[in-house]
């Protein structure tokens, strides 16, 4: 099950308390104050994990909390510091303060990590506290709360390159074509509910990222279907390739189609609508040649480069992934 947003709670450790103590040793007059310092607790931090795709971890286990510190003891000895504890986020997940709506970070790289709740002081022992004139304190401190906070995860995905398009577009029979990704594909809309990631590999060994994106019609902008939800998964792609149905079967006119979406992506950001994109006319092998033509006008006119392809037969895939190549890397090596 795929989840790309949680609230999760955490609490860093409390510190120790420190400790009220004196020191009785045969032979040392006046052994004075000994209480030690309280230890302090422990931090959580937020590590980005390529090992995670999904936030579903954190609907069933939404609070995590570091250890205590120690407390101080006598004899001037220190409280042991609270363990931290570390929570395993997916690679581009996005932390922000659920109550302030801050943002604290962006985590898009594995191994990055984040201290989210820090751990409380240690509280000082009494032996802090002797001084000339008052050579038997009895005052120390307690330790200090750790941070509490509630996050608000958002996880949007990595990739190069992101599909647009109408339901029954062909998305995932496409990249079920080009990579070893395995959507579920059907002849009914809304097929895909979730994004799927697939990667295509080149021949000189080299390959990028696919994410197919479900649900964008019109209306997608303001939450109409399941676009306002998966948009934001094409926010970090390099490329998007707009995917357009040209089958004598099609639902929506291809030209009506390419608009809509293209507005769809202006209207819920301007700079994403900017980025560059290919056209590409699926189920060639069952086109309609006046609705083919109809398209590749109106993307030349628009100075979109078109690429119709068949994922079913494999026509013309081989030019298309060649040209992304060379707009990810300035290769044609496919």
């Amino acid at each position: 099950m795929f989840v790309d947003e949680a609230i999760i709670h955490v609490a860093g450790g409390d510190g120790g308390n420190g400790c009220l103590a004196f020191r009785r040793e045969k032979f040392v007059p006046r052994g004075g104050p000994a209480g030690g310092d309280g230890g302090q607790g422990g931090t959580v931090y937020l590590r980005a994990s390529r090992h995670l795709n999904t936030l579903l971890a954190f609907r069933y286990n939404p609070r995590y909390a570091a250890e205590r510190g120690g407390h101080g003891e006598g004899n001037n000895r220190h409280g042991r510091d609270g363990a931290n504890c570390i929570v395993d986020v997916p690679v581009g997940t996005l932390v922000y303060d659920a109550d302030t709506g801050e943002c604290l970070a962006d985590l898009i790289v594995a191994g990055q990590t984040v201290a989210v709740a820090r751990g409380g002081r240690g509280g000082r022992g009494n032996a802090h506290f002797a001084t000339s004139v008052n050579r038997a304190p009895r005052r120390h401190e307690p330790g200090r709360p750790g941070e509490r906070r509630t996050l608000r995860l958002e996880l949007k995905l990595l990739a190069d390159v992101g599909l647009l398009g109408y339901p029954n577009a062909g998305k995932s029979t496409f990249i079920a074509a080009v990579s070893a990704a395995r959507p579920k594909i059907a002849d009914y809309p809304f097929t895909t509910l979730v994004p799927n990631l697939g990667v295509v590999g080149l021949e000189d060994y080299r390959s990028f990222v696919i994410a197919d994106i479900p649900g964008i019609i019109e209306g997608a902008h303001a939450g109409r279907g399941l676009g306002l939800q998966f948009l934001r998964h094409v926010e970090r792609t390099r490329l998007l390739l707009h995917l357009v149905d040209v089958s004598v079967l099609a639902e929506h006119d291809p030209v009506v189609a390419y608009d809509t979406i293209e507005r769809e992506l202006k209207l819920y950001d301007p700079e994403l609508a900017a980025r560059p994109r290919l056209a590409v006319a699926t189920k060639r092998d069952v086109a309609d040649p006046a609705r083919t033509a109809a398209l590749q006008t109106h993307c030349a006119r628009l100075g979109v480069p078109y690429f119709p392809v068949s994922a079913v037969t494999g026509e013309g895939l081989k030019p298309l992934i060649s040209h992304i190549a060379n707009l990810l890397f300035g290769t044609s090596a496919v």
